[in-house]
């Protein structure tokens, strides 16, 4: 990471909330519980700008001053989250509208409307005095751009959001002629003949047409990371030297496209908040880490921030039971960061996160919370030879978040066409037998891959439909599941019977969907229970795996499998849940050539980390049981050398295993 060769331990701390006594305090825990970098300033607009061009860095400067002293390096960031109330006063145009037409106020966190003139010149002058001012500060060793694009704002609906959602269909249309097609404005005579009839999809009597709510939503991630390019390009050119990110919210930003802004963050860095009510959340927190890893390109990447234990926003804000800090900090390690970060360093006293919990909670250094945050220090230090270290992935999993965008539009044919259920359906599925999985775009290059995954492909255009094919018949093998082909990027049913942009791979057609009702099942031929959905399948050059037994589908296929070229497409025509899909993907992998050691214990989640000269197996126990696993190495936080790792209920072991010495590959290996 950044300024280091150290594993980076910290989290935000915001100064400008405690006095100068609380600073020093501060700075001591920091020392003792190894931190090194603290991210600084996020929510300072108001103080380092308190009226419109006039600065004032004093705090910033002592802190920064102090931080250095103490071996603490800085990320800093520019405020541009929550501009001042001076800039609301003065600019009320740069508010952002709701879709409902609500213009918001000045009192949260937030940013003004990306598109707006008022507020991306205010932005830009604040991001200059801080990089004039710090380019050759030494505590600072990188620069975080403002705080969570897209939330709490996604969307602007503002009179400057339309003028620039028109100049963004300009230069993607290039024509009326070409917006027109694209969106088949004839049905429901929506055609335009002049661009300032086109508006924001704005809600309407029935539902808006699809074509243009799914180009809004392109629009308005491109508004947003326009923004983040501006103040990048500023940060850039006066500290060449120093790496420029963002606080990404990976699987849980539905509104951002993160494969276009990976691509322009110098490291990618993600926050993650555990689903406190969700008992499987620690397998949800190892998918968002994968995903992460997968948009920055498989090199290590930043947990920015997470929590210690609850957070205060959720409707039941669960405390984390005692390992649970450090097994979660350690899964997102054992996934490629370098680095872990929380929010925040010490908890608020005041203001909307003051019951947000921190690595200095209300109750100070005799808490619970405050040990463990000393002992995952000290972990971390035993384990900073992993740094760099690289995860490897045989299967990779297809997310395209434009077809997320599209497909929970409105009118679809069952409410039950949940594309976050069947990823994570998929994911757990492989995370509970231990196999790592990368995250890929459906257009990128895959013939690294045995096996790639499509629970959730509504929208393919004709770029991933080659893509596919071409994988396949080049001896790749995919899984792909119900509800995926269906339009294309306009959200526009191709030519022909579904699936179409999938037809040639699956090697089948569809007449017809079969959606099930409520709590509907039928029996397949294979043993499995189809759930939710059924197909009026046509096979081409697909043969029936399973087929229905009963219900309305009866006699259908419900699984085919495709030999296209040297590779293998299947397709799973139903919603299969459970046993019956993880016996079928045990199934795949095996006809895959995917290795499969043993099944790890209920609970027990095993990852590895590969350098030149050594595997790094990460044993993570989240059940209440001890738990064993077949892999030989010295514990790196122990210093114990074993031939079969024994993990103790809620606990952590990470093994080095030497490439000239005990086998990295065995039993227990993927």
């Amino acid at each position: 990471m950044p300024g280091s060769t150290k594993l980076r331990y910290g989290g935000d701390y915001n100064p400008e909330q405690w006095d100068r006594a609380t600073w020093l305090q501060d700075i001591d825990l920091m020392r003792r519980a190894g931190i090194n970098l603290v991210s600084v300033g996020i929510f300072s607009w108001g103080l380092l700008e308190p009226r419109e061009g006039e600065y004032d860095f004093s705090f910033l400067d002592e802190i920064l001053g102090l931080l250095h002293e103490a071996g603490i390096d800085v990320d800093l960031g520019t405020p541009t989250a929550a501009p001042p109330a001076w800039f609301w006063k003065k600019y009320p145009q740069a508010r952002v509208v709701t879709r409902e037409g609500v213009t918001l106020g000045h009192g949260s966190r937030g940013m003004g409307s990306p598109s707006s003139a008022e507020y991306r010149r205010a932005a830009a002058g604040i991001t200059s005095a801080l990089a004039k001012r710090y380019a050759d500060h030494p505590a600072v060793v990188m620069w975080h751009v403002h705080n969570e694009y897209g939330a709490p704002v996604s969307e602007c609906y503002s009179e400057q959001s339309v003028l620039a959602f028109r100049e963004w269909l300009q230069r993607r249309y290039g024509s009326l002629d070409g917006l027109n097609a694209a969106w088949g404005t004839t049905f429901w005579s929506q055609q335009y003949r002049e661009w300032d009839e086109v508006d924001a999809p704005r809600l309407s009597a029935s539902i808006v047409n699809p074509a243009q709510r799914l180009d809004f939503k392109r629009f308005s991630s491109d508004a947003l990371l326009e923004s983040f390019v501006m103040e990048r390009d500023i940060l850039r050119a006066a500290t060449p030297h120093l790496p420029v990110t963002t606080n990404f919210m990976a699987t849980n930003c539905p509104s951002v496209d993160y494969w276009k802004w990976a691509r322009e963050v110098d490291v990618v860095a993600n926050d993650y908040y555990l689903v406190a009510e969700r008992e499987d959340n620690h397998v949800l927190a190892a998918m968002d880490s994968d995903f992460t890893r997968s948009i920055a390109g498989n090199r290590p990447w930043m947990l920015m921030e997470h929590s210690t234990s609850a957070v205060n926003w959720q409707p039941r804000n669960i405390a984390k039971r005692p390992g649970e800090l450090a097994r979660n900090s350690l899964s997102s390690v054992a996934r490629g960061s370098d680095a872990v970060l929380f929010f925040q360093f010490r908890a608020s006293r005041y203001g909307a996160e003051k019951f947000h919990s921190a690595m200095l909670p209300h109750a100070g250094e005799t808490s619970r919370v405050w040990r463990e945050v000393e002992a995952l220090g000290a972990v971390l230090q035993g384990i900073e030879e992993v740094r760099g270290s690289r995860v490897e992935a045989r299967v990779a999993l297809l997310w395209d978040v434009e077809s997320f965008w599209a497909q929970d539009l409105e009118w679809r044919p069952s409410v039950e066409l949940d594309h976050r259920e069947r990823i994570e359906a998929y994911y757990s599925a492989l995370w509970r037998r231990g196999v790592t999985v990368d995250f890929a775009h459906p257009s990128a290059d895959l013939s690294g891959y045995d096996l790639v995954l499509a629970p959730a492909l509504y929208l393919v255009d004709a770029t991933s439909s080659a893509n596919l094919e071409d994988y396949v018949a080049a001896g790749g093998n995919i899984v792909v599941s119900y509800f995926s082909g269906i339009v294309n990027e306009n959200d526009a049913v191709p030519a022909g019977p579904f699936p179409g942009g999938l037809r040639t791979v699956l090697g089948l057609s569809i007449e017809e969907f079969l959606p099930f009702r409520e709590k509907e099942t039928a029996s397949l031929s294979s043993g499995a229970t189809a759930r939710s959905w059924a197909d009026d399948i046509v096979l081409g050059t697909a043969e029936a795996e399973a087929t229905h037994l009963d219900g309305r589908a009866e006699g259908r296929a419900a699984i085919t499998r495709n030999a296209l070229g040297a590779g293998t497409a299947w397709y799973v025509a139903t919603k299969l849940e459970g046993d019956d899909l993880g016996a079928f993907l045990d199934t795949v992998l095996e006809r895959s050539g995917v290795a499969v050691g043993p099944v790890p214990a209920a609970g027990l989640e095993v990852v590895r980390r590969e350098a030149p000269d050594a595997t790094y197996t990460f044993l993570l126990n989240h059940s209440e049981q001890e738990a064993s696993y077949d892999v030989a190495g010295t514990d790196l936080v122990t210093g114990e050398t074993v031939d079969t790792a024994v993990v103790p209920a809620a606990g952590v072991r990470i093994l080095r295993t030497d490439r000239n010495g005990a086998d990295a590959t065995s039993a227990g290996a993927r």
